[in-house]
């Protein structure tokens, strides 16, 4: 194993690990790629302002500060990270990615899964929310804000194991019979157990909320008030929202998780279906502000709270430029 972590400082197996998956290095730099780089970047931009402009929204309005917008919050803060992770990835990439050493490697990787991990994990915790607030188990009910603090926790200190892994030692970097396409210092073993992980918990996800309708349909639907009802059609989008963005990157990542090296030419193309998968930490806040009155409004007040504060900024008199 300590022959393993020397291999962390070697530039040179970078090269050797993307020339043996990839075969032509996978990562040189072209016109197209440098295109899209850049509006990957913007897009990235787009969703670290608008996901940071839902905390704000949740801190500034005490009318927000529900535990299921509390939950939602921390979905954003898992978006906003996304977002900052994959535009660090895209500037590291590229002919980039040859003088990097693997540890270096495996850290812009691994913000990237582990943010996708905490995304994830959200996701189950808004799940395991709304089911206890439909249904109101009283073992919940006694201490709310313990339930908050350990389902958040759990995300995240799950999150960052998974996310860690490879550094830690699953990996590749001994064994190139045994490295991803896509990833080409990760095991793929590694990649089938995420992958699994991650459709296990989706599926899961899922049948907690048939388990929510099916009550609200029930002859208890009268344990749902309008806005938890809103709140339920809104987590449901959002759900939707993933699955529909994610379901292609899991496709590709089961694809290189069976397929032999270099026998699968669209795992060359794995780029473009993660950068179609981060548009779902764009579509959040969109869902957010289209389903719920109070976080609209609060998007539009703290929009023009900072319109003032930069019109308060302008120096005096600077209507009489024209002189």
């Amino acid at each position: 194993m300590g022959s393993i972590y020397k291999e962390y400082w070697n530039r040179d197996k970078i090269r050797e690990h993307y020339n043996f998956t990839k075969g032509d290095g996978g990562e040189a730099a072209a016109p197209s790629r440098w295109v899209g780089s850049v509006l990957i970047v913007v897009l990235c931009c787009f969703i670290v302002l608008e996901n940071l402009l839902v905390l704000v929204s949740i801190c500034r309005n005490k009318r927000l500060h529900l535990a299921m917008y509390i939950f939602i919050g921390n979905l954003a803060a898992s978006d906003l990270l996304a977002g900052a992770a994959f535009m660090a990835n895209t500037l590291l990439s590229g002919s980039t990615t040859f003088s990097l050493t693997p540890v270096q490697w495996f850290v812009r990787e691994g913000t990237a899964f582990a943010t996708l991990a905490a995304s994830v994990f959200s996701l189950l915790a808004i799940a395991i929310e709304r089911h206890v607030a439909i249904t109101k188990v009283k073992v919940y009910s006694s201490d709310k804000s313990c339930r908050m603090v350990l389902l958040i926790g759990a995300c995240w200190v799950i999150a960052g194991a998974v996310g860690s892994l490879p550094i830690m030692g699953w990996n590749c970097i001994s064994d190139l019979g045994d490295c991803s396409t896509v990833l080409p210092l990760y095991s793929k073993r590694y990649v089938l157990f995420v992958t699994t992980i991650f459709t296990l918990i989706l599926m899961a996800i899922v049948g907690l909320y048939t388990r929510i309708y099916c009550i609200v349909r029930s002859s208890h639907a009268e344990i749902a008030s309008a806005q938890t009802l809103a709140l339920l059609k809104t987590v449901t989008i959002v759900l939707g929202a993933f699955i529909v963005c994610w379901l292609p990157a899991f496709i590709i990542l089961l694809m290189d998780a069976s397929c032999p090296v270099r026998a699968c030419r669209v795992l060359y193309s794995a780029n473009y279906f993660f950068a179609f998968a981060t548009l779902n930490s764009a579509a959040n806040p969109v869902i957010y502000m289209l389903r719920s009155k109070d976080m609209r409004s609060e998007f539009l007040r703290v929009l023009c709270c900072c319109g003032r504060a930069r019109g308060r900024g302008q120096p005096p008199g600077r209507d009489e430029g024209g002189q």
